[in-house]
């Protein structure tokens, strides 16, 4: 028995005056009309409604249940407003993950635009080099970048991809030369990161030759994250391989170069992960959209970058390995 629902139809027959007026206005039956409140009153085991052929009466049972009902009504009602209400306008509180690089150079400004547009938002981001549990640990969506995911049943909605490059600082580079393609990498001091997700255990390039696979020398220096990694390169420790949004910046400004331009590591895949497509909750929806828009002109920033990296390559005096 539909409980709450005979509620309705009871509540409407009292205030109709009769069952077949609650059934013209309810557009049902009066059989069925009376059919549930017959039901009601047997799940209660109390008469609610004295009947006659001409008219109904409230019994004194029935006149306390019947405002205890509208008042239960009212407040069903107020909640599915307030949650269809979720689903159309963004409000509330937003709890994100995100990985700590792309976290600093795209999604803190995403939120930052976000807020703005919906300001009844409020966001707790949550930074960690890993995947997470989203319903274990209470996440609304997860920003990832990563070369594969596991399966987890979740929804993986791509917003972007990021090239993998061998970078180094101009000072380590005047001191060793330059490396021009993958295989003067072990004349080198290679560097690696071993970020879940991320790890370069070899490195692997798409270059003029294909896809060429090398295993990597010896790291002289590990570190568990790419911005700490992309320090250890400015300050001239070495080479390594690091996502272009980690370095974006440093690449532009000089303190960093773009070895070997020609050649690429293994790209990785930008994705929002949430629970579910179904019903989605408004701030959820609206927030990956805000992602999709700020991830958008990555490609063209990448490209930008390797052309101007490639024609200082050629235009470079700089010495070669020995």
């Amino acid at each position: 028995m539909d409980t709450l629902q005979n509620m309705r139809v009871f509540v409407r027959v009292v205030e109709s005056g009769s069952f077949t007026a609650a059934a013209q206005q309810m557009e049902a039956t009066t059989p069925t009309v009376s059919r549930a409140v017959s039901d009601l009153e047997t799940h209660l085991r109390t008469r609610l409604l004295n009947r006659s052929t001409r008219r109904i009466a409230l019994t004194e049972a029935g006149q306390r249940y019947f405002q205890q009902c509208r008042q239960i009504l009212a407040h069903v009602e107020m909640a599915e407003a307030e949650a269809g209400n979720a689903y159309a306008r963004p409000s509330g509180k937003l709890h994100i993950h995100a990985m700590s690089g792309i976290a600093q150079q795209y999604v803190v400004p995403a939120i930052n635009q976000y807020q703005q547009r919906f300001p009844e938002v409020s966001v707790k981001l949550t930074l960690a080099q890993r995947i997470p549990d989203l319903l274990e640990e209470g996440y609304d969506v997860s920003v990832v970048c990563s070369h594969h995911l596991p399966d987890s049943g979740l929804v993986s909605e791509r917003l972007g991809s990021a090239l993998s490059i061998a970078c180094a600082a101009p000072s380590y580079l005047e001191r060793h030369g330059v490396p021009r393609t993958p295989a003067d990498l072990p004349n080198h001091v290679c560097l690696q990161v071993i970020t879940p997700g991320l790890t370069f255990d070899k490195w692997i390039f798409n270059g003029p030759r294909g896809v060429e696979s090398h295993e990597l020398p010896r790291a002289t220096f590990q570190v568990n994250g790419t911005e700490a990694m992309a320090a250890a390169v400015r300050e001239g420790m070495g080479i390594a391989i690091l996502p272009t949004f980690t370095v974006i910046d440093w690449l532009s400004s000089g303190e960093l170069v773009w070895i070997m331009p020609e050649y690429t590591s293994q790209p990785l895949n930008i994705r929002a992960l949430y629970s579910s497509r179904e019903y989605l909750d408004a701030k959820i929806r609206t927030w990956v959209d805000f992602l999709r828009a700020q991830f958008a002109p990555l490609t063209a920033e990448q490209e930008a970058l390797r052309q101007s990296a490639q024609i200082q390559d050629m235009a470079a005096d700089l010495p070669v390995p020995s």
